[in-house]
């Protein structure tokens, strides 16, 4: 097979993007000639690599193989270029992270300090729940993941770097905003609004609730820490949030948390990366950042 750097690098572009004409405007040239190129790419290897259906381009397997490796050529490509920057004593390059929507609270601020450091690095940040960035990971699409529940099922690097306080919260006006002590038995009668299934706050408690043998009764189910404190604020139920969703001054918010016996649940945020994956330097130099900040905060 005969297949140039930069016909890889459009073919991953088609790869990420679903689109001949994306990705023709990706890498700065006419459809008529991605598209050449596409065909090209595609008789080199011998077997079709995408079908379009209703102007969408799907993959086929050996497509997807194909940009799994045009994705791990690019990466080692992209580290060198720094490597060769950091021998010239310059940082620049790209950083591309995905997180869990509940990092979305403090990841700017961190990104912000680090962007301070090193102002010649561009950042890619993609937020998304758990089940879209765990299928990232899966894909190898980012340098960096960060979740509070990694997955089981992928060989992965895992490091904690800051712990995730789960918080037993209710309106200001609930009767038990006042309560000193709350046992968990008495929540029996209580409306409980969760995260979806398969968030990480969400798996976080069903699991403490399943040790402690209690079974709440879940009045709603809602996808955003957002709508689950305005439902808390309307006195639609209680509810289990991450600390870092409710602000640095939580205490002088609109909700009350609840002091119950068991809370707050333990959780941690981890750094994940797929098992074997060499970092590039700048991605190194950010891990490094976010564990010195986690340390400084806590």
């Amino acid at each position: 097979m005969n297949i140039t750097f930069r016909q890889l690098k459009l073919f991953l572009a088609l790869a990420e993007t679903g689109s001949v004409s994306a990705a023709a405007r990706l890498l700065h040239i006419t459809q008529p000639t991605a598209s050449m190129s596409l065909r090209e790419i595609t008789d080199s290897v011998g077997v079709p690599l995408y079908e379009v259906v209703a102007r969408r381009v799907y993959l086929t397997q050996v497509g997807h193989e194909l940009a799994k490796t045009a994705r791990t050529i690019s990466s080692e490509w992209d580290a060198f270029e720094q490597h060769v920057d950091g021998i010239k004593g310059l940082t620049r390059g790209k950083l591309k992270l995905a997180v869990v929507s509940t990092a979305k609270y403090f990841i700017p601020r961190i990104l912000g300090t680090f962007c301070a450091k090193y102002p010649q690095i561009d950042i890619s940040l993609e937020v998304l729940n758990r089940d879209g960035v765990v299928k990232r990971l899966e894909e190898n699409l980012d340098d960096i993941y960060i979740m509070s529940q990694p997955p089981q099922h992928l060989e992965i690097e895992d490091e904690v770097f800051m712990s995730n306080p789960l918080l037993l919260i209710a309106s200001n006006e609930h009767p038990l905003a006042t309560k000193r002590k709350i046992e968990l038995t008495s929540l029996k009668n209580e409306k409980f609004i969760f995260r979806e299934k398969g968030s990480g706050t969400r798996m976080s408690t069903d699991a403490h609730f399943k040790k402690a043998k209690f079974k709440p009764e879940v009045r709603l189910e809602l996808g955003s820490n957002e709508a689950i404190k305005q439902a808390v604020m309307g006195q639609l139920g209680i509810a289990v949030l991450s600390q870092h969703s409710l602000g640095e001054k939580q205490e002088q918010g609109d909700v009350a948390i609840l002091k119950c016996n068991g809370f707050p649940i333990h959780s941690s945020w981890h750094i994940v990366s797929p098992k074997g994956k060499k970092l590039s330097p700048i991605a190194s130099i950010f891990k490094e950042h976010l564990s010195n900040q986690a340390k400084e905060w806590q």
